[in-house]
């Protein structure tokens, strides 16, 4: 059905898994790769292609895996390595790769390379990191802030220098700039993929060669040198997926990550969408407004701007945003019919959808009742630089209630709330109370009771996935939006050939008149449908979150 010639991931759809947070096997609390096994079959029976596998290496899991102390082991958590390849061959067996979790941005301050270069500054791996001497008052070197608060450079006695820390103390940043770090990076790139996973996520890879001089710490003067070699030294002429994480890139500056002359990505993930919600102070921390318009025409944008070259990731949550159904539509009384609308919309573009664990039953934010219950670094961080220490002036009731409120609105522990698997104690995630708190709803909203109905979220995100790997219409058909400016309804057309795809959704919790352009046709062929499953012709309203597609011949 598909061109030969097209890369097997542009009809894949990927799956990725946060694994602390995903089934635990042995009773410990933690989710792990042998849970990763046993479900193995479900991902098979949703359709998947492809794993994006969060971090599993020797962390002291500071940030949750984010901050790896050994590259080339696994963090006894999740495993050993003997389980990892298990989990590389059952899921070979099942027509399922394994794409993996690239963070070389930083490692964690416990890696033997940062061990050692705080014992001398003679050693080679004194100038993997950056460091500085402190200011005149014995202060750091500038006022730059961390993203998990506090200042960006932690002061290290041994030393007796700043070290460069973008997120956190924890998790020193590497120094790209020095030729023997490169070598050591892509030597064990190649030791995974010479092992035969499918590829890599490439963690803030737009952070790889900053300028601190200059302070440019994103999308730096010589990232894209660096990327290019790294594609030379470890990615071409491999049969692998490389999507890189790029909250900086935008549509004007997409085909400098993935445009196939650049010789680096397949595609990036992008962030405008979920920026463009964000308070423009507090960030994922203030009160965060989705407004439709603003999010069709990004989408728009980076549907045309990778048209002819380059290609799209299309994701609707990830380990690090708010559950879909909480965020962009509704979670309660129409939460089944808002899934399955957003993913129509979403995974029916030009691109390669990937896919959160928990998304394809529809799971919803975690609604914690305490700031006792977040775990994630970064939501913790920025309480104190918020509203201070505990005991300052700046938290009282009010100030803690309100930012209680937007962490749950947007927080990352939404996403990593413990997949609800059944109704039985602990979600079915394991034998013993989780990491974090399992979200109170699991009794009704969990994989068993959502597979058992065939017309649940389960079922509809099968219907997608299968649509993407035999229509060619999805994998090469132009898009095009139509009525870009209503508040209420998305709507676009997608065109291969002589057919056309046209896909209608309601936004809004109240019914829509659709009285749209180019929607005349009355022979047409519906393919999906959120609500009514007996339209044969283009719909004259939307329920609330009803989403409709169909092909016709044009």
């Amino acid at each position: 059905m598909t061109d030969p010639k097209t890369p097997w991931w542009q009809t894949a759809t990927g799956y990725q898994i946060y694994p602390r947070s995903f089934c635990d096997s042995n009773g410990d609390g933690i989710g792990d790769i042998r849970g990763i096994i046993s479900k193995l079959d479900h991902l098979a029976d949703l359709g998947i292609g492809f794993i994006w596998l969060s971090p599993v290496y020797a962390s002291p899991m500071r940030d949750n895996g984010y901050d790896i102390s050994d590259y080339f082991d696994i963090a006894p958590e999740f495993g050993t390595m003997a389980d990892f390849d298990a989990m590389l061959a059952e899921a070979k067996r099942r027509d399922i790769r394994i794409v993996m979790d690239l963070v070389v941005n930083h490692c964690s301050s416990d890696h033997a390379w940062f061990v050692k270069a705080c014992e001398t500054t003679d050693c080679p791996e004194h100038e993997f990191f950056y460091w500085r001497q402190a200011r005149a008052d014995g202060g750091p070197p500038d006022d730059q802030r961390a993203c998990f608060g506090g200042s960006a450079w932690h002061w290290v006695e041994a030393v007796g220098k700043y070290c460069y820390c973008h997120f956190g103390p924890q998790q020193p940043d590497l120094n790209w700039h020095n030729p023997a770090l490169r070598r050591e990076i892509y030597d064990m790139m190649n030791w995974w993929l010479d092992k035969g996973i499918g590829g890599f996520r490439m963690d803030v890879i737009e952070l790889l060669g900053k300028d601190l001089e200059g302070r440019i710490y994103c999308e730096g003067p010589d990232m894209h040198r660096f990327v290019q070699e790294m594609h030379r030294e470890c990615l071409a002429g491999r049969d692998i997926l490389t999507v890189g994480e790029t909250w900086a890139a935008t549509p004007d500056t997409a085909l400098d990550y993935c445009g196939q002359d650049r010789q680096e990505l397949d595609m990036v993930f992008n962030f405008n969408h979920v920026q463009a919600a964000w308070d423009p102070v507090l960030g994922r921390f203030g009160p965060n407004i989705f407004d439709l318009p603003t999010h069709k025409m990004i989408m728009n944008d980076w549907q045309q701007a990778l048209a002819d070259d380059g290609w799209n990731s299309l994701y609707l949550s990830n380990h690090d945003l708010p559950r879909p159904v909480s965020h962009y539509a509704d979670d309660n009384e129409f939460r089944v019919r808002s899934a399955k609308m957003l993913a129509m919309v979403h995974y029916l573009m030009k691109g390669t959808p990937f896919i959160y664990q928990g998304e394809e039953i529809g799971m919803t934010n975690a609604n914690f009742t305490s700031l006792d219950q977040f775990r994630d670094i970064e939501t913790l961080g920025q309480l104190t630089e918020q509203l201070g220490p505990e005991g300052s002036n700046k938290r009282n009731e009010k100030s803690v209630d309100e930012f209680l409120r937007n962490a749950n609105k947007n927080g990352r522990d939404n996403a990593r709330a413990p997949v609800q698997w059944n109704a039985d104690q602990w979600a079915g995630f394991g034998e013993c109370a989780p990491w974090i708190d399992i979200n109170a709803n699991y009794k009704t909203l969990n994989v068993d009771a959502d597979r058992a109905d065939s017309d649940g979220v389960f079922s509809f995100y099968q219907q997608i996935i299968e649509l993407r790997k035999k229509d060619p219409i999805l994998t090469h058909g132009t898009f095009d939006l139509i009525a870009p400016d209503l508040p209420s309804i998305f709507a676009y057309h997608r065109r291969y050939k002589a057919r056309q795809l046209t896909v209608v959704a309601n936004f809004t919790s109240e019914t829509q008149d659709l009285d749209l352009p180019d929607l005349t046709s009355i022979k047409v062929s519906p393919i999906l449908s959120t609500a009514r499953h007996d339209l044969t012709a283009p719909p004259s309203f939307l329920l609330p979150f009803e989403g409709f597609a169909w092909i016709e011949d044009v």
